[in-house]
């Protein structure tokens, strides 16, 4: 087991590359660095779907009565945390670009990533391997563009910089249709949380890429986590390797990683820490993670509608004898 002190030297050894962990793959590595291995404990729940008919919604925003449609979405925040949406508005040609564009701007030379690498959480544009990098236990098979929206088009990285602003206003309109069910599920008028929370003009991407890891028993892509955010919109490529931490349905009060499978032209929507807090958790904001794969690289971009300071008014009228620890 390496020290405290040779570890410090590997982490800052992989950091001043700048090249993340693609950086690795290039460089031909054959077998996962120290640096990313996790403990066994991280596995202990498994790696595979149960058995016991557990499966993440898939809602479908054109079908039904309104009063049927506010129900299943209500039904999908109360007890997993995740549904996926399909006809939610958003053109099949910009979910494929908008992925294309963050596999682009990954897979470009490390000389042109390098000037967006930082670790300064008040650029508006960074890109790095792992946020806590010299916090965390061990490191994520993982690199991120990350963007602050709005932003003007001339600082968007050039990879993306054709389909990010259009991307992020189909998903603020998107938003703004799930808020208002929401707020129907919570029994409030449609425009309620849109209007009290203030947050749908702050929008926050994360282009994740997760490259074919070649031991990936060893290491996470994403290790587990809730969202800090108010809803988080996700597109994903069909690699796989999203998975929810669910209560089993059989009775015997256990949990489960449940895998959510990819569904062509589908986003997958899940409730944020701060929904559960303003719904006195009627609405889960459940834990999940992104398991390492051989295959690869897995592409992903993560929306987070995050609250505004102002936004922290609304809990007192809303939420009545809530628990206020996350």
């Amino acid at each position: 087991m390496a020290s405290d002190d040779e570890r410090l030297r590997a982490l800052k050894a992989f950091d001043d590359t700048k090249a993340g962990v693609k950086g690795l793959v290039d460089a031909g590595v054959t077998t996962v660095p120290s640096i990313f291995h996790h403990p066994p404990e991280s596995f202990s729940l498994g790696n595979s779907t149960p058995t016991h008919g557990i499966t993440i919604p898939l809602i479908d925003l054109a079908a039904g009565e309104r009063a049927e449609l506010v129900t299943a979405v209500r039904t999908a925040a109360e007890t997993v945390g995740f549904f996926r949406v399909v006809n939610h508005g958003v053109r099949d040609d910009l979910l494929a670009e908008m992925l294309a564009s963050v596999r682009r701007f990954h897979e470009s030379p490390a000389e042109a990533k390098r000037p967006y690498y930082s670790r300064d959480q008040r650029r508006r544009v960074q890109f790095n391997s792992n946020f806590d990098l010299f916090t965390s236990p061990a490191a994520n098979w993982r690199d991120t563009m990350f963007l602050e929206l709005p932003l003007p088009p001339e600082e968007i990285p050039v990879a993306c910089r054709a389909v990010v602003l259009e991307y992020a206003r189909q998903v603020q309109r998107l938003g703004r249709a799930l808020f208002e069910l929401l707020s129907e599920a919570l029994g409030l008028h449609p425009r309620f949380l849109e209007e009290e929370t203030m947050c749908l003009d702050r929008l926050s991407m994360g282009g994740h890429y997760y490259p074919a890891c070649p031991e990936p028993h060893l290491t996470l892509g994403t290790t587990r986590h809730s969202d800090l955010s108010f809803l988080t919109v996700l597109l994903q490529d069909a690699v796989g390797g999203l998975q929810v931490l669910v209560d089993d349905d059989d009775g015997k009060k256990r949990t489960s990683w449940v895998d959510v499978p990819a569904v062509t032209g589908a986003l997958v929507v899940n409730v944020g820490d701060h929904l559960q807090l303003m719904s006195n958790g009627r609405f889960k904001s459940v834990e999940h993670r992104v398991v390492a794969n051989s295959v690869g690289p897995r592409v992903s971009v993560a929306c987070f509608i995050r609250p505004c300071p102002s936004s922290t008014r609304v809990l007192a009228p809303i939420v009545t004898g809530c628990e206020m620890a996350l």
